[in-house]
């Protein structure tokens, strides 16, 4: 089921759920481009109608934050659980093993993403990892990349930018691309490459993740969980 929330659109789906979707998606063969909604996303879209067109459009919406549970429930919507970008991104990782799909890695610096592919090479040893390119490029080779992704001929790829860039890009070079599904995922190579740390599982279920991210980077996080979650509250 397809709700709206605080001007966004939002599938209200379990994990397992949105894997079997992506899993039908993957078979269909026609290209999408999965976003999720979370404190920040709902902010940065108030004020920008172009990004606010491009996740409303696209045809998979996860709720990724605490915050958007929240503000579900307070305004009397269903919402069945959180699917995190990172934690899809891991049961994306195990179906491509089982199945055989073909993986790209996108973002990050050279050194993160190289220690990406090791990490997931070593966890999931039958899966295809079909090529990696770091985040640091100039705008004008994007179509190139994009070609590049094109012929290893994935079936996934995980792109690493922050918001709205991951968005505005994948929309901008998705049917270059031809990729059945392409997936913004944030800080996650990060995490996985064991640059930052992920909280304890005891207080993500507390919906205090993004405290424990913004004490390991208080300066650079200040405005994107201080300021943006009172931002947030006051939307609704």
């Amino acid at each position: 089921m397809r709700i709206e929330l605080l001007g966004s659109k939002l599938d209200c789906l379990t994990m397992q759920e949105t894997v079997t979707r992506i899993d039908e998606i993957i078979q269909a063969r026609t290209p999408v481009q999965h976003v999720v909604i979370n404190a920040n996303k709902i902010n940065l879209m108030k004020r920008d109608d172009t990004l606010r067109d491009i996740v409303n459009g696209s045809p998979l919406i996860n709720a990724d934050g605490a915050s958007i549970l929240l503000a579900a429930k307070m305004l009397g919507k269903q919402v069945p659980e959180r699917v995190t970008g990172i934690d899809l991104m891991d049961e994306l990782l195990q179906l491509a093993d089982e199945k055989a799909y073909r993986v790209f890695f996108f973002g990050a610096t050279e050194e993160v993403a190289r220690q990406v592919v090791m990490t997931t090479s070593k966890k999931y040893p039958n899966i295809q990892i079909v090529g990696h390119e770091n985040g640091y490029f100039d705008a004008s080779i994007s179509a190139s990349i994009a070609e590049e992704i094109r012929a290893s001929q994935a079936d996934i790829v995980f792109v690493a930018f922050s918001s709205p860039m991951k968005e505005y890009w994948i929309h901008e070079q998705l049917e270059r691309m031809n990729v059945p599904f392409v997936m913004g995922v944030g800080g996650s190579f990060d995490v996985i490459a064991g640059k930052t740390k992920r909280a304890p599982a005891w207080i993500q279920r507390l919906g205090c993740e993004w405290f424990y991210r913004f004490i390991q980077e208080p300066i650079r996080m200040f405005d994107r969980y201080i300021v943006g979650n009172l931002v947030f509250l006051g939307i609704f």
